[in-house]
């Protein structure tokens, strides 16, 4: 048996693989045979194997202002730019809440910025005001960088601003913020927003907290291939620390750099999106993370068609429709989804469209 024959017998028994072992596959599994562990590993991991799940909720941005400077976002604007910042107010929550209630949204995917003046009490009254008025309503709210800044201007541990946070009516905690969690990377490309070890550090705690989480990674920009295997190895390494009956993470998503406009892009950082490399990033996140169920195809980042064969390395999941999402789209990102759409493409594929919430159970 060769060295790779015996890397994927391994995979295909769920054991954890060696940093070097995962360098191995990345570098020299022929794609195709990659792909075919990834699917024979999904069919093992998820409830139905002829299933592919999706979601209804909207992405509101809480406000447009921060101080972390991030190269690849366009969205943002800086604390002292008064004519362009702004802070969503209850009345525009209401409207756009209605919206996507009526056309079968059950969560608001809530993000905003590292504002330097919303600390703690500013959420504790935003979610609570939410979850009074839509008590049905699920908060997928922040992400672990706004978890970071929000306790440090508020002069209190990440642990008690979860606690506060999950109080006011947090549901879950995406995975938004992780990029690339290596530190030499997020130097390059966010210089000014928390760290890589924060990152891993809020994301346990939610965990022990209850508080079920997704994990991303944005790649396609500065980082190296094998940074992008220790990504996966520092997700699955962090989901094995995860208490015994908590949900952990839900989920992984992986979604390509968009470069249109951003400060990478004038830097000279050009753009690294092939269908394959991403069929590679999908199988690899399968075999690696064999202790989460949940691997998502980002169609917005990688159209529709490349989604569709996602399904078939690994992939289970097409994520949301996306009724509202500002930040990657001012980024370049162009595809959109309608429900008759995202499960037209998912028949395409072959597969039964399953409609979810944010635990993955069906609706």
């Amino acid at each position: 048996m060769s060295s790779m024959d015996a890397i994927l017998e391994k995979a295909l028994e769920r054991q954890p693989l060696t940093r070097e072992e995962a360098y191995e596959l990345y570098d020299n599994a022929p794609l195709q045979l990659l792909c075919g562990v990834a699917d024979t590993l999904r069919r093992s991991a998820v409830r139905d194997a002829s299933v592919v799940t999706w979601q209804i909720d909207r992405n509101v941005n809480i406000t447009n202002v921060c101080k972390s400077g991030c190269k690849f976002c366009n969205f943002h604007c800086k604390p002292h730019e008064e004519t362009k910042a702004y802070i969503t107010t209850m009345a525009e929550y209401r409207t756009k809440i209605d919206e996507a209630l009526a056309l079968g949204a059950d969560q608001l995917l809530l993000q905003g910025g590292l504002h330097p003046r919303l600390g703690i009490e500013f959420y504790e009254k935003l979610f609570s005001q939410i979850k009074r008025e839509y008590p049905a309503l699920r908060l997928n709210a922040l992400g672990a960088p706004e978890v970071s800044h929000i306790a440090a201007i508020s002069g209190i541990t990440t642990l008690e601003a979860l606690q506060r946070l999950k109080a006011a009516g947090l549901d879950t905690l995406p995975g938004a913020g992780a990029e690339i969690l290596a530190e030499d990377v997020r130097k390059r490309i966010s210089p000014a927003k928390p760290t890589a070890k924060e990152w891993v550090l809020v994301m346990h705690e939610a965990h022990k907290l209850g508080i079920p989480t997704t994990a991303t990674m944005m790649y396609g920009h500065v980082e190296t291939p094998h940074q992008r295997v220790d990504h996966l190895i520092t997700i699955r390494d962090l989901q094995a620390r995860k208490p015994e009956g908590s949900r952990g993470f839900t989920a992984f998503i992986p979604w390509v750099f968009c470069p249109t406009g951003t400060r990478l892009e004038a830097e000279g950082v050009a753009p690294r999106f092939s269908a394959t490399e991403y069929l590679r990033i999908i199988a690899m996140s399968r075999i690696v993370l064999h202790n989460i169920t949940n691997i998502q195809a980002s169609w917005l980042t990688v159209g529709k068609e490349v989604a569709e064969i996602a399904l078939h390395s690994g992939a289970n999941d097409m994520g949301s429709i996306m009724i509202e999402e500002n930040v990657v789209s001012s980024a370049g990102a162009t595809t959109r989804f309608d429900r008759e759409a995202m499960e037209a493409t998912i028949r395409r594929a072959g597969f039964t469209p399953q409609l979810r919430d944010q635990l993955y159970n069906y609706r």
